[in-house]
């Protein structure tokens, strides 16, 4: 079982590598998660069109067919952190490789869009790809200690 990150933007502060990795290094080893930066496009005035495609296209190579892909979109579906731990959990069990997206300043392209098998929001909130990345971690972290019954979550 593999878990990926693909994330568009290969430069982070040091706050927010620091605290993915925090999250990121508790996961059990055998989800092989991997984090896959994609560069973002150089974008003009009146290229950012141009710029998602170019993204797209990399997002897509990273692809496999039978990878349950996650978009993480603003537009998507919210869920509370017992609802994703449970859909995660359903995900895991079917034995597919997932795989997370977060796209670049201007979103994603249509045909990513379309590959996702389900659209999920961190937040109603536009939040900066550093934070979204951040949030994501620690969500999968608390996803799993729900699963495993540790008592890192609380209600």
């Amino acid at each position: 079982m593999h878990i990926r990150l693909i994330a568009v933007g290969d430069r982070q502060p040091s706050w927010v590598d620091a605290a993915f990795d925090d999250y990121i290094g508790r996961l059990p080893n055998h989800w092989r998660f991997a984090l896959v930066t994609v560069p973002v496009a150089k974008r003009g005035k009146s290229n950012a069109g141009t710029a998602v495609v170019a993204e797209q296209q990399r997002i897509l190579s990273g692809l496999k067919p039978d990878d349950q892909v996650v978009l993480l979109d603003e537009h998507g579906e919210q869920t509370a952190s017992r609802e994703f731990a449970a859909r995660l959990d359903a995900w895991l069990a079917a034995g597919r490789n997932l795989c997370f997206i977060i796209g670049g300043p201007d979103g994603v392209g249509g045909e990513v869009r379309s590959r996702a098998n389900f659209r999920w929001s961190l937040s109603r909130l536009t939040l900066p790809h550093g934070m979204a990345r951040v949030l994501f971690a620690e969500q999968l972290y608390r996803a799993w200690s729900i699963a495993n019954g540790l008592p890192y979550h609380r209600e």
